[in-house]
């Protein structure tokens, strides 16, 4: 059914996302499907890394530790954005294109009041994409 899942990740909070981790690897081996880590980084130094480019590393070795762990087939996709924190939804949904994902899982948040007033990423890229969206709480 499906036969790429993108499955986007902060690096800085990794330990939150078990739930959603677990449910892409947990779909990638049901379907075999190939399994791609998207991350978004600034090309200033961070809290997880100094320069894009150990980012990019980073997020390799993540991937690889996924793929190890659940057995499944897995790769990374680092993108440089000016300003992850504005620029964060249009470059997920760039990144399904780039990447040719036909199923998204991410992780997100129970839903709060600030949700009111600023949309959640997962709800923009559910109501954005065109395919599929696993919102994994």
């Amino acid at each position: 059914m499906f036969k790429h899942i993108m499955v986007p990740v902060d690096l800085a909070h990794a330990g939150q996302l078990d739930k959603a981790l677990t449910c892409a690897s947990d779909l990638a081996k049901l379907y075999g499907a190939k399994v791609t880590y998207v991350a978004v980084t600034a090309g200033t130094p961070g809290s997880v890394a100094h320069n894009p480019k150990e980012f990019a590393e980073k997020l390799d070795a993540f991937a690889a530790d996924q793929a190890k762990a659940h057995g499944i087939d897995a790769s990374a996709h680092a993108v440089t954005s000016h300003d992850p924190t504005v620029d964060l939804d249009p470059t997920l949904l760039k990144a399904m294109t780039e990447t040719g994902a036909d199923l998204v899982v991410m992780g997100s948040h129970v839903p709060n009041i600030t949700d009111y007033i600023w949309p959640s990423n997962g709800g923009t890229i559910a109501g954005h994409a065109k395919v599929t969206v696993m919102v994994v709480r």
